[in-house]
């Protein structure tokens, strides 16, 4: 009797995942690939395989940019011919763009499989196995959030450091911000959930955990705890002992900054002093007219409060220049409040208009000259300032966490990157003989010798370098998840392994 031959399984279908926006949308695509990897894709790794075309692209979109319409587009354009190309390629797009432009995306570009939206994320791998079967294009989006995303398993990015969503949405209405609109009113997680997930990153040998929202210190608004969020901030520091090392927050608005949430930042160990609150304006008519609710005295008056119980504390900020109406004495305002905030950095925008936002049909649209003037008279202010709080850091030892893809000339000054436990970028020198050893998600201690704007330079002798089992997950190449329920979605090749048997002697983790 002759055997026949086991039939061979098609190989897995390979994805990628290009992200756009902010950092809610970085956790979302981490989110997106946890998703693909359970339903059975494989994340197409490009340095592996130079030249390879994935078999399925996610364009993870933000809308927040007037550019992003003409970025998604003009990537979609490129994509047609590599599609055409490759018979059985899917291409989806997801995230705040698809949220606000739905079904027209596969009418301006009909060669796109899927479009999904900022509520059903979870969805995805149904959609884009029904667009394969039915062999036509699947558009689906939710008007409200399906399932809370952090139910959902995630292919976390870094063996170091991770992002932990606490709520999404925002019940705030900024007349120039589309972003309500598009992930919908707040939605808070039980603390339990939040710390059970930290909890879980640890276990992998993450250091770092940032409890990310729209809004963190709004957080407990659905249960009816406005205090919620610096309870929440002192439950992470039982986690220290574990091995949760630094926890950030991103970002707070200064109408809801409580006294509460400084004092847990300076009397939590892990909890790091650095704080990003968007100042946006220095002008109160500006602020009055973007409608939020604090005023340019209310914002120093959180940086006193934090300066007093952190003298270190690096605070860095969001500045709009050349909203509808802004005057020269508004744009002073700015300026005066800038100097008098010592920012460590800030993230500088000339407005846009976003159809669909209140501040996109106000009166008096500035000239894009005098923003463009305006805007470099701020960048050049923020520069001075930056730099000479940088300086004040020279022959001071700091703690850096090194990380991977911080410094881009690395590879040419023989320098190693990463953050200080204030989340000021460092470059530090590895004698000879330390390369191979210091690995991204060790800890190190430097001096500091050079200061610029925007970064901190040591290039003397380590003072110390400590391996860590983030370290160690790097250097074996293991990629940190946290698990999540697959809601039964379709898997895709190779069935899954069964389970051994309990009497077993072998286990797997």
């Amino acid at each position: 009797m002759t055997s026949q031959p086991e039939p061979q399984s098609a190989p897995a279908r390979t994805y990628e995942v290009r992200t756009y926006g902010c950092q809610m949308n970085v956790h979302d695509s981490e989110r997106i690939s946890g998703l693909l990897d359970g339903a059975g894709y494989v994340r197409l790794d490009p340095a592996a395989e130079p030249g390879r075309t994935p078999d399925v692209v996610v364009f993870n979109t933000c809308a927040v940019r007037e550019n992003a319409d003409n970025r998604l587009y003009g990537n979609l354009g490129h994509l047609r011919p590599v599609k055409d190309k490759h018979p059985g390629m899917q291409i989806a797009v997801g995230g705040c763009l698809a949220q606000k432009d739905q079904g027209e995306i596969v009418k301006k570009a009909p060669w796109v499989d899927v479009v999904f939206g900022t509520h059903n994320i979870g969805s995805l791998p149904v959609l884009l196995e029904r667009a394969r079967h039915n062999e036509q294009a699947q558009v689906e989006l939710l008007e409200s959030l399906e399932v809370f995303p952090s139910t959902l398993p995630t292919r976390r990015e870094s063996t170091y450091s991770g992002w932990v969503s606490i709520s999404v949405g925002c019940n705030n209405t900024c007349t120039f911000c589309i972003v309500p609109s598009l992930r919908g009113k707040e939605k808070d997680r039980r603390p339990g959930d939040v710390l059970a997930e930290v909890e879980a990153l640890v276990a992998e040998g993450v250091l770092e955990v940032t409890l990310l929202g729209q809004n963190v210190n709004t957080y407990g608004v659905e249960f009816g705890d406005r205090l919620a969020f610096g309870k929440l901030l002192r439950a992470t520091g039982q986690l220290r002992d574990k091995g949760l090392e630094r926890v950030r927050f991103t970002s707070p608005h200064p109408a809801a900054f409580t006294d509460d949430v400084i004092e847990a930042m300076a009397e939590t160990g892990n909890v790091c002093h650095s704080l990003h609150m968007p100042l946006q304006s220095g002008s109160d008519a500006v602020l009055k007219a973007m409608k939020r609710s604090y005023r340019s005295d209310r914002y120093l008056s959180i940086i006193e409060k934090v300066r007093a119980a952190m003298p270190d504390a690096a605070i860095t900020t969001d500045i709009i220049v050349g909203f509808p109406g802004e005057t020269d004495a508004d744009f002073e305002e700015t300026l005066r409040v800038v100097r008098e905030s010592r920012f460590a950095s800030a993230f500088t925008f000339q407005y846009s208009i976003r159809p669909g936002t209140p501040a996109a049909t106000m009166d008096g649209q500035v000239p894009k000259a005098m923003v463009q003037e305006r805007y470099e008279r701020l960048v050049a202010t923020l520069e001075e300032i930056t730099w000479a709080e940088n300086k004040k850091l020279v022959g001071r030892e700091v703690e850096v966490l090194v990380a991977v893809g911080e410094g881009r000339k690395d590879q040419a000054t023989g320098r190693m990157s990463g953050r200080a436990r204030d989340g000021r970028l460092v470059h530090f020198a590895v004698a000879p003989e330390q390369v191979a050893l210091v690995r991204p998600g060790d800890i190190v201690h430097t001096v500091v010798d050079y200061a610029a704007p925007h970064h901190l330079n040591c290039d003397g002798a380590l003072v110390s370098h400590r391996r860590t089992r983030a370290g160690d997950a790097y250097e074996a190449g293991r990629v940190a998840r946290t698990a999540g329920v697959m809601l039964g979605l379709p898997t895709i090749g190779r069935p899954p392994a069964q389970p051994v048997p309990a009497d077993s002697a072998c286990t797997t983790c």
